[in-house]
């Protein structure tokens, strides 16, 4: 496709219907009910401002994973970790990367027709992954860690099944 093609008006249409069939089944813009297709322009507004907010959110992380770990190189000894320092740095880089999994779950939210199960399955998983990696088995219960476990099977599963070619 050449890039007249691209700004002809008959791509740009049918572009703008694809835009259109991509929204939400559930919330649609139209609606026979008025105050029904209200309450969804308000629903998909407030979805908005939660992205716009976890955006801010992943920005004040990030700024945070530096901070943290700019105070744990310059204090004595200098440019030296401990494990503890190291899995503290793990959980907030991890923090980040759910919260970024969170924002395109919201953006998929706003623009495909149906919810992307798949990727709330794997950002379930990977939220249980940080918590694993930064548990202190010292300081929780064989029942929490079971618990724990039996989670992160069964989203394991899940995601198996769901990914699974059938």
């Amino acid at each position: 496709m050449s890039k007249e093609d691209e700004h002809s008006p008959l791509f740009l249409r049918r572009r703008e219907e694809d835009r259109r069939t991509l929204l939400h089944e559930e919330l649609p813009k139209e609606h026979e009910d008025p105050m029904i297709r209200v309450l969804h322009i308000i629903i998909r507004g407030a979805v908005r401002v939660l992205a716009i907010l976890m955006v801010i959110i992943i920005v004040l992380s990030i700024i945070d994973v530096i901070h943290v770990l700019y105070q744990r190189i310059i204090t004595p000894p200098y440019f030296l970790l401990n494990i503890g320092d190291i899995l503290e740095t793990f959980g907030a880089f991890l923090i980040v990367l759910i919260a970024i999994e969170i924002f395109i779950n919201i953006r998929l939210y706003l623009g495909a027709p149906v919810l992307p199960v798949q990727l709330v399955i794997a950002t379930a998983l990977m939220a249980i992954a940080r918590k694993v990696i930064v548990l202190d088995y010292d300081k929780v219960t064989p029942d929490y860690i079971y618990a724990t476990a039996a989670v992160v099977v069964g989203l394991g599963i899940t995601y198996w099944l769901i990914t699974k070619k059938t």
